[in-house]
């Protein structure tokens, strides 16, 4: 089956987006328009991957303009997961959405495929080049460290570290403590003035669910921290309801996330129904019915692939990562009988497309290397070392750059090293940029060899946020 590559929308389509959700949707990084009572898929190069390829229905038909559209992130689904999963079962809400739907076998999230860049993906169509936004924790060279950390308000040399987890909570500890602390945000001077940088602020282009809003329409989404205020866009606009308890505050175990995971869906219902759920961030008046877009994600299969992952050479379902499946499975059939209880079904374009997928698929090739052997071998002084299955560098000194790359090259065995990403390699590359002009770029960054992870996790064995086809060919239909 071909399908339509995951593209990289750039800056100024992404710009002249207009149109409210009954028209317009970034979905997979995909343009999707519902045109005259079909909908359909502009074609458009693949500048990732130069691939162009065309969209293939599995079953579909006419239809007119939507006046919802559900989108779901099932974080860590790969590409390959849907049909290992509907060939195990094959009655199952997946199914039946397939039955009716378009698949994009060959779709690819952002490069790097952290959840941050692979959100905006989704619901900007740009790339990190230009949203600015290269992981969750990354490294701004004109920002300026937490009053929380430094009781100072943009004072001294500029340049620090960009968290935005659950580190920025009032309390990580708990499921609900306020939201964000503005006090544990970065600091940047803008307009004159040293203000706290929200997830939102550091966006530099809109996002679909401003677009919504802008065009008087409702919004309502969820995700695992409240960091996540980042899909409200630039104008901080974007959400009329934002629901964000924080997965920090429960054990990392499949079980206790497939229950945490439950608020997300318990939200999807109620939103369906035109309710609100309790410690919501509700914008103007809230919701008045069924949002024109809403949606979040799942974590439970991320968390399954983690921790279990697939059998040793027959690369199946192990029984936990099973179990997380089913539990999206059974959730997205929950929601399918509310849109239908609610009369609202056929008004409704539903889109599932992770954010990430996990490397790697294959437990043999998993190899665990000290992130601080990363920071020893530079050689030289860092501000920001960010390491998963990836390592972004941003150097102190930006003329130490051939001096660091020479002594990654002497390390390139001992940190299983395929590529180091640097210089007008970065700036060619099609998700890169460039560091002497672009404050947030790194100046460097390492692809490792796949199954190679920078951690000291015991338990640890997938990782994602890498450039690897494992972490990047993700479900989409």
């Amino acid at each position: 089956m071909k399908a339509l590559s995951m593209i990289q929308k750039p800056a100024e389509d992404v710009a002249s987006l207009t149109s409210p959700i009954a028209t317009v949707f970034v979905a997979c990084t995909c343009l999707s328009e519902f045109i005259n009572g079909m909908p359909r898929c502009k074609h458009v190069h693949d500048v990732q991957s130069g691939r162009l390829d065309a969209l293939t229905q599995k079953g579909s038909r006419n239809h007119g303009t939507y006046k919802h559209v559900a989108v779901f992130s099932v974080d860590g689904m790969h590409g390959s997961d849907v049909e290992k999963y509907i060939a195990l079962r094959p009655q199952s809400a997946i199914a039946q959405l397939l039955e009716t739907g378009y698949e994009y076998t060959d779709a690819f999230t952002s490069a790097p495929s952290d959840s941050f860049p692979g959100t905006l993906a989704q619901f900007t169509g740009a790339s990190p080049k230009t949203t600015g936004v290269w992981y969750d924790d990354a490294y701004d060279r004109t920002f300026y460290a937490p009053f929380s950390e430094t009781k100072k308000h943009c004072e001294g040399k500029a340049g620090a570290e960009v968290v935005y987890d659950e580190s920025i909570d009032y309390d990580s500890t708990k499921l609900f403590s306020g939201g964000i602390n503005p006090a544990n945000l970065p600091q940047a001077i803008r307009n004159g003035t040293c203000q706290p940088i929200y997830p939102h602020n550091r966006v530099r282009v809109n996002t679909i669910w401003e677009i919504v809003e802008a065009n008087g329409l409702e919004t309502a989404y969820t995700d695992k921290h409240p960091a996540y205020d980042l899909v409200r866009g630039p104008s901080g606009k974007g959400l009329t309801v934002g629901y964000f308890p924080e997965i920090a505050a429960v054990n990392n175990t499949v079980n206790a996330v497939i229950a945490y995971d439950q608020l997300h869906v318990d939200a999807f219902l109620a939103w369906i129904d035109g309710k609100t759920p309790a410690n919501s961030e509700v914008q103007g008046r809230g919701l008045t019915g069924t949002p024109a877009l809403f949606g979040g994600n799942f974590q439970a299969v991320n968390v399954g692939q983690k921790l279990s992952g697939y059998q040793n050479g027959a690369l199946t379902f192990t029984p936990a990562l099973l179990t997380a499946f089913d539990f999206v499975d059974r959730s997205l059939g929950k929601v399918i009988a509310a849109l239908k209880a609610r009369g609202v079904y056929d008004d409704t374009l539903i889109v599932v497309a992770s954010k990430h997928g996990q490397a790697p698929i294959n437990p043999a090739l998993l190899r665990k290397v000290d992130p601080k052997l990363v920071a020893s071998s530079i050689g030289v002084n860092a501000s920001q070392i960010t390491t998963d299955d990836i390592a972004l560098i941003w150097l102190e000194d930006q003329r130490t750059l051939a001096t660091a790359v020479a002594n990654l090259n002497n390390a390139r065995t001992a940190l299983h090293i395929q590529d180091i990403i640097y210089g007008e390699h970065l700036k060619n590359m099609d998700f890169g940029g460039d560091p002497s002009t672009d404050p947030a770029v790194p100046d460097i960054i390492i692809r490792p060899t796949l199954g190679t992870i920078y951690t000291t996790s015991k338990t640890k064995i997938a990782e994602h946020g890498g450039l690897s086809d494992d972490d990047r060919n993700v479900a989409c239909f």
